[in-house]
């Protein structure tokens, strides 16, 4: 990073203090529009150099938070600057604590729902599911469809992230040396992940952010639910043809539950319905609903910590109740710990750039080319095309930053193509990324590539049935 500093503080230095700056000083209750200033010109770069880093964080394996979180910074520091020497600095604080408060609803939801996913992984659920689907002896063709609507029920609830991982663990453990089956599989669950994950305001990071923007309400999510299928279903019987029709050799032992586990699936579904009851019926927050959940799991982790000892005892007598003891004393504080904090982190960086363009003009600048020129529609589908080469989270949170006058059925659009259009390329989402290194040297870049102008096919069609039906 230092190279960067080296090369962009003088730059930043002359922005902030060379006298010609263009600033378009309005009234005095309304923001500068620093778009054609050095110091927004700075800001675009800053920010750029920084997305850059992320991109390239599988070559240069610097975390994605690191940069954007000095970028922000940065951003900020000079936003700052500029509206202190004009005396307007409060201005400045109450845009950047209200761009912290929408970080802090995020942080705080994401973290909940991160911490019921370590407790169900802790429990062995996703490991007695493998090796539930393992010990089935399915065909190739069968784990290739099973895997790909598991990924796509199942993104709904746990993350996209969470579920892809899940069940490219699966595809490792039964395809083998069969590259061309992994390679298929993978993309499948990709594409069925993130389309899973756009019907839902739980299943990607866009759609709860769109839902707790009360853009669009949290049952009229699920008018996405036939499109999102399309667009999984189309790519996936096309390619069903190239799987090979074999069959596996691995077998497996089974692999039960720990105690509690059918417990936590149950509270984490009751914290969904707390957070959803919160804002439909209370008009409060969700995240209130969510931190209340993690109450939930607070009191179970007190109860099967309080009954480890006499439920171990039982465990060990009767062996067939479907579950195992606890090999250590369950801890939901060791679950929040191990959150991904480098993708939270991501996310306050991104908030704070995102919005700190958008309080120097840049994103009204942006809407209406996009929104007023271009038109709702075609704005939109570019929106998912976009997602497919930038990361869709801060793509999403400009266009919700841009608020563009559009209907429920629009909204409804550029969420779903936000959380699919990052299927065109495996770099195009959180899913695609890990996958290509959870299965490095069988799912690729360019394994995915070749499958591209199938995938197209299937948002390209999604969008028509979308438009056919919701519109």
């Amino acid at each position: 990073m230092s190279l960067v500093f080296n090369k962009f503080v003088p730059v930043l230095l002359a922005a902030l203090f060379l006298p010609g700056l263009a600033l378009a000083e309005e009234a005095a209750h309304q923001p500068l529009d620093l778009t054609a200033s050095g110091v927004g010109f700075a800001a675009i770069i800053i920010f750029l150099v920084a997305y850059l880093l992320v991109m390239a964080e599988e070559f240069t394996h610097l975390r994605k938070s690191k940069p954007v979180i000095i970028a922000a910074g940065i951003i900020w520091a000079m936003i700052g600057a500029v509206y202190m020497s004009h005396g307007m600095s409060e201005m400045a604080e109450h845009a950047v604590r209200h761009n912290l408060l929408e970080y802090s609803e995020l942080l705080l939801f994401l973290l909940v729902a991160m911490t019921y996913i370590n407790a169900m992984e802790e429990r062995q659920v996703f490991d007695a599911l493998r090796s539930w689907l393992i010990q089935k002896g399915f065909g190739f063709r069968q784990l290739f469809w099973l895997t790909g609507f598991l990924a796509f029920f199942i993104s709904p609830v746990a993350d996209n992230l969470t579920t892809a991982l899940l069940m490219c663990a699966v595809v490792l453990a039964v395809g083998g040396d069969n590259q061309k089956f992994v390679a298929l599989a993978c993309i499948n669950i990709v594409v069925g992940a993130n389309a899973g994950g756009a019907f839902s305001p739980f299943g990607d990071i866009t759609t709860l952010m769109v839902w707790q923007k009360g853009m669009v309400e949290f049952w009229g999510f699920f008018a996405l639910f036939i499109p999102s299928l399309v667009n999984f279903v189309v790519p996936a019987a096309i390619m069903h043809f190239a799987v090979p029709d074999e069959q596996p050799t691995v077998g497996g032992e089974a692999v039960p539950m720990r105690r509690g586990a059918k417990r936590i699936i149950a509270l984490f579904l009751l914290t969904i319905a707390t957070a959803v009851s919160f804002h439909n019926f209370l008009g409060l927050p969700p995240v209130i609903g969510m931190l209340t959940g993690l109450g939930y799991l607070q009191l179970m982790g007190f109860y099967l910590k309080k009954t480890r000892v006499r439920d171990n005892k039982q465990s060990e007598k009767s062996k067939n109740g479907g579950q195992v003891g606890d090999i250590a004393a369950f801890d939901v504080f060791n679950k929040i710990a191990r959150a991904e904090w480098d993708t939270l982190l991501f996310f306050y960086g991104v908030v704070l750039c995102v919005g700190g363009l958008g309080f120097m003009g840049y994103l009204s600048l942006a809407s209406d080319l996009m929104y007023t020129q271009w038109g709702a529609t075609s704005a939109n589908i570019a929106v998912g095309v976009l997602s497919a080469i930038v990361d869709n989270i801060p793509v999403m949170f400009a266009v919700l930053s841009m608020q563009p006058q559009m209907g429920v059925e629009q909204w409804l659009l550029v969420t779903m193509t936000a959380g699919v259009g990052g299927s065109l390329l495996s770099i195009g989402s959180a899913a695609g990324v890990a996958l290509m290194g959870q299965a490095r040297g069988r799912y690729t870049f360019f394994s995915h590539m070749k499958w591209t102008p199938v995938i197209a096919l299937g948002y390209a069609a999604s969008i028509y049935v979308h438009m056919l039906i919701n519109f």
